[in-house]
């Protein structure tokens, strides 16, 4: 019998550099996309809150709540917009998959400093990160991925084997070193099968390394002509008839000019009996019929 209940979800704690975002765009949803996969930089659209609560002299940032702004420049569109929002991923080759010089049985990756960026060449700092693998057709195996478990700067060393099957070369931690030695999980054999051990990958292998920061997400916006505030102008706000001239204005809720129509009717032209209304929208605005100037008395 349980004694207490334990949360496990928190909130993540990402930085922008971790982020990577796309979207795509339709005019309709009968249609598919226009347009390819666009990027959006997630510095010049995301931002994070701070934490209500201040800690000392510091503020810190309020993990899992951040600003997405949408340019206009990309969004000005009416239609439907896919937004992509996920972890930032990595593609980069495998050096090696070695072993410790003096640890032999412990087996792992091997990747160039150069190859990552620099947040990411300190030691332990990919620990959590997602190995997936690309086949020699250039397709990503689906649905396989290993973890990493460990990240340390290291080096390579010749060492002298009795067996000529190993490999020579080995590898040995180095805070100087321009690889980068990492463990991942599962990499050994399991009880049942001893002698079948997991695939970890093979040298010059393409694969793409993920933080597991967060999940995924996916967002759709719809850019319309109308929201509830324009359609509320229509239906709520201010208007004015003028009876000489047949103009009919709308307001805004500052008594701006929102529309303007031109309204009037068709008659036959040979017995004069009315045909129909019309509402013309103009695109002309006539600025004195200020809301103001015509309802205040004289």
């Amino acid at each position: 019998m349980a004694t207490g209940n334990y949360g496990t979800v928190r909130p993540a704690d990402v930085n922008i550099e971790d982020v990577e975002i796309f979207y795509t765009y339709t005019p309709s949803r009968d249609v598919p996309p226009t347009i390819g996969i666009q990027r959006l930089n997630p510095n010049t659209v995301l931002s994070p809150f701070s934490h209500p609560d201040p800690l000392g002299t510091s503020t810190p940032v309020f993990g899992g709540l951040y600003n997405l702004t949408l340019p206009a420049a990309n969004f000005s569109a009416k239609g439907f917009y896919t937004i992509v929002i996920r972890p930032r991923e990595y593609r980069l080759k495998i050096t090696d998959c070695g072993v410790l010089s003096a640890f032999p049985n412990v087996k792992g990756l091997v990747f160039r400093v150069n190859d990552l960026p620099s947040n990411l060449t300190a030691n332990n700092s990919l620990v959590g990160y997602r190995v997936e693998y690309f086949d020699n057709s250039g397709n990503k195996i689906p649905n396989f991925f290993r973890v990493i478990t460990s990240s340390n700067l290291a080096e390579p060393v010749n060492q002298n084997l009795s067996n000529t099957t190993q490999k020579s070369i080995r590898y040995r931690f180095n805070n100087s070193g321009n690889l980068i030695y990492t463990t991942i999980t599962p990499s050994s054999a399991s009880n049942v099968t001893p002698n079948n051990e997991p695939y970890i990958g093979t040298p010059n292998q393409d694969i793409v390394i993920t933080n597991t920061f967060f999940n995924p997400i996916t967002i759709e916006v719809e850019m319309v002509e109308h929201d509830f505030d324009t359609l509320s102008y229509g239906l709520f706000g201010n208007q004015i008839k003028s009876i000489v001239d047949g103009k009919y204005t709308i307001y805004d809720n500052e008594n701006n000019i929102y529309k303007q129509y031109n309204l009037y009717e068709i008659q036959d032209q040979f017995t004069g009996e009315p045909l129909h209304e019309v509402r013309e929208e103009l695109s002309d605005i006539d600025f004195t019929k200020n809301f103001a100037t015509i309802t205040t008395t004289p």
